[in-house]
């Protein structure tokens, strides 16, 4: 057993005392420091089979059969080489995201971490994990840049190596949110840009571009044509959760 292992182990009594577990999202008692309540692991939807042989959409009970693909996808065939989502969006993978994100709950990251590893498929060879990358105004006002806390449990769990400064935000973006498709492109033109540094480890690699959550995908599309630029052999998003497009008014 590891020290630092040990040492939790050791105060986890004195913790619980102190700070008596609850569910990040809904506030109830649970039994361990950073689980969830029964409710709330209820409300949390996974993907699952059959679903999009592109992007990994589900289709639900009722959809096509394994190898379909989805209409976004016919209509605009992505660059990415697929999504592994964690979750859909929900109410409860809101609060989650919200705690996480704007409420400094760094703690989650190995909870969502585990759920998106699960939905990782397979690939032959050694993956590179690469964050969405903030612009550093935004990484100095909220101290972390989430994605890249994920990627390290990513890595942690022997899904790769972490490349944290692989992508770069060259320049502040503003919220995406209700802005169209035209509008997004133009926000983000020239935002993203490869690490020069790191030409060398992109250069062939099989990617993990990870987020916390898959909105419109205007980022990670940023994100996909500059590694796909610089020569990566495959690039798959991963996120913790997933808004759908007919549900981006959730």
């Amino acid at each position: 057993m590891s020290t630092s292992r040990l040492l939790t182990e050791s105060f986890a009594p004195l913790l619980d005392f102190v700070y008596p577990p609850r569910c990040p999202a809904c506030g109830n008692g649970v039994g361990e420091q950073g689980g969830l309540c029964p409710e709330c692991w209820q409300d949390l939807v996974i993907p699952s089979e059959p679903c999009c042989s592109t992007c990994q959409r589900p289709f639900g009970n009722a959809g096509p059969s394994t190898g379909a693909i989805c209409a976004p996808c016919l209509a605009e065939p992505p660059k990415h080489d697929g999504i592994a989502a964690g979750t859909l969006y929900t109410d409860t993978s809101r609060k989650l995201v919200l705690a996480y994100k704007h409420g400094r709950r760094i703690a989650l990251a190995p909870m969502l971490a585990k759920l998106m590893a699960a939905r990782l498929p397979e690939v032959d060879g050694q993956r590179l994990i690469v964050p969405v990358p903030l612009h550093r105004h935004r990484l100095w006002q909220r101290g972390y840049n989430q994605a890249a806390l994920l990627g390290r449990q990513l890595a942690r769990m022997g899904h790769g190596s972490l490349c944290v400064d692989a992508l770069v935000r060259a320049k502040p973006t503003p919220t995406l949110g209700g802005l169209g498709k035209k509008a997004r492109a133009k926000a983000l033109a020239g935002a993203i840009r490869l690490n020069a540094s790191q030409a060398a480890r992109v250069g062939g690699a099989n990617i993990l571009l990870v987020d916390d959550v898959l909105t419109s995908g205007a980022t990670s599309s940023a994100c996909v044509n500059t590694l796909k630029r610089a020569g990566a052999k495959t690039v798959t998003i991963v996120c913790f959760s997933r808004v759908l497009d007919e549900a981006l008014d959730v």
